[in-house]
């Protein structure tokens, strides 16, 4: 037979609780600001060159903010989604900067930040894509998800971490 017991259960995430899942979480989130930052660096500084890709650099932007709200609220099933949109950004910057480097020569038109220091920002987006898809990756692992339930006047079945 089983125990009475007062009040409702208690959820808990124990794979939360962990250093590696608050880091990883932290890093992801860092990691989505800093591709915000930079693509609306290129974004703005890029403006009459992007050739119609403003729209969707825009979208790109809002949908990473989304994205970072989500992994504050401990979201694990955007990180999938995350590293697929992350490879195809790091895809678009792979194209992109030779194409910003070319355009620092005679007979383009300016732009407002110059097309080198444009070239630059591609290639630290490259990299910071490379960083967000491993990480995303990391943190799916983690199974963030996971749920524990037990009563309150119960122990739980896991050892928190830090205990």
């Amino acid at each position: 037979m089983r125990p009475h017991h007062e009040g409702q259960p208690v959820i808990e995430h124990p794979n939360r609780h962990k250093a590696s899942s608050k880091t990883t979480r932290v890093v992801v989130f860092a990691l989505l600001i800093a591709s915000m930052v930079l693509m609306g660096l290129v974004l703005i500084g890029g403006w009459d060159a992007l050739s119609g890709m403003q729209f969707v650099t825009i979208a790109w932007i809002i949908v990473y903010g989304i994205f970072a709200w989500y992994i504050v609220k401990w979201n694990r099933g955007v990180l999938p989604v995350i590293a697929a949109l992350g490879i195809l950004m790091l895809i678009f910057g792979l194209i992109a900067m030779p194409a910003w480097f070319d355009r620092d020569s005679t007979g383009f038109a300016e732009t407002s930040i110059p097309a080198g220091v444009l070239g630059t920002l591609c290639a630290i987006l490259i990299a910071v894509q490379a960083l967000l898809i491993f990480f995303a990756m990391q943190g799916f692992r983690q199974a963030w998800n996971v749920e524990v339930e037990h009563w309150p006047d119960e122990e739980p079945d896991y050892v928190p971490a830090g205990a």
